[in-house]
């Protein structure tokens, strides 16, 4: 399978939602605008800054539809899984295939402690259920389970198991992911946005980024100067960014997001319950931050 189009920076999308935590349509079209105009090479719906967890499979419907049709073919709209048995991911993957995703990004269940053959036959499940791209999520700290290199090698082998975002924050990790596959036709995906620069020197084809919801140019700068072979603006531009992606802890993840875009004049909403806003105190933190980057 092709996965050569799956590059550059990709924002995990927030789900802009209204009192009653239903996804708000002219919230969600104006996210998507504000990041294509900055120049994101692809979208992200239903990732963990879109607060998936939150919303029942009739909210992930409608949140990915109006993606799609606000994107308008413009970029690739990836679609994330993050439920918790093979069935349950099986029927997301379908749906996502259904309304016209161009590819998916698939958790290891959460809460469970699967043995790695359990992972396996669970990824490949869900990759034998549908024909499009599958992205597997390394997220251990979320999810409490990490994907190993050895596993990693095994998964690569499936046809339409196309890439990895890895957000483990093991740069060494990042790195023998990519090592390790180099020779497939396989992308491997930054999940930490203080190490993009640090993973694309390794050989990563981009990042889904969930600070390219509030800057998506000054991410994508991070990208397009290291290919154009600029890496003293692309390092300027990754430390730049560093203190708003450190800033992520004055709240419950991932509620400082859509702090940032609310911030800024974007409609995003509340986050969804049990998480809440920042406190004033930090709030005032976060728009400091803001105002230093030149935003507010």
């Amino acid at each position: 399978m092709d996965a050569s189009w799956i590059n550059g920076v990709i924002p995990p999308l927030v789900t802009p939602v209204d009192a009653e935590e239903n996804v708000d349509e002219q919230g969600l079209r104006t996210v998507v605008d504000y990041v294509l105009a900055g120049g994101v090479h692809g979208l992200l719906s239903l990732g963990s800054n879109g607060e998936f967890y939150g919303l029942d499979h009739e909210r992930q419907e409608r949140a990915v539809a109006i993606t799609l049709d606000q994107t308008a073919g413009r970029v690739p709209v990836y679609m994330g899984i993050g439920a918790i048995t093979t069935k349950e991911c099986v029927k997301l993957a379908r749906m996502g295939e259904r309304l016209g995703v161009q590819a998916l990004t698939v958790l290891p269940p959460m809460f469970l402690t699967p043995s790695e053959e359990e992972l396996y036959r669970h990824f490949a499940a869900i990759a034998e259920a549908t024909s499009l791209p599958v992205l597997l999520y390394n997220n251990p700290d979320r999810v409490g389970n990490n994907i190993s290199v050895r596993l990693l090698g095994r998964l690569s082998d499936i046809p339409n198991i196309a890439g990895i975002k890895d957000s483990s924050g093991d740069l060494t990790l990042t790195a023998e992911y990519i090592r390790t596959t180099r020779h497939k036709n396989f992308r491997v995906m930054a999940g930490r946005d203080v190490m993009i620069l640090g993973s694309l020197a390794y050989g990563a084809a981009g990042c889904v980024a969930s600070t390219a919801n509030i800057v998506p140019s000054l991410v994508v700068d991070i990208y397009n100067k290291f290919k154009a072979g600029d890496l003293a603006g692309a390092l300027e531009a990754q430390f730049t960014l560093a203190p708003l992606r450190m800033a992520f802890n004055l709240a419950s993840f991932p509620v400082v997001t859509k702090e940032a875009m609310q911030l800024m004049g974007l409609p995003v909403g509340e986050p969804i319950l049990p998480n809440t806003a920042c406190t004033g105190e930090n709030r005032g933190k976060l728009k400091g931050i803001l105002q230093e980057m030149g935003v507010l």
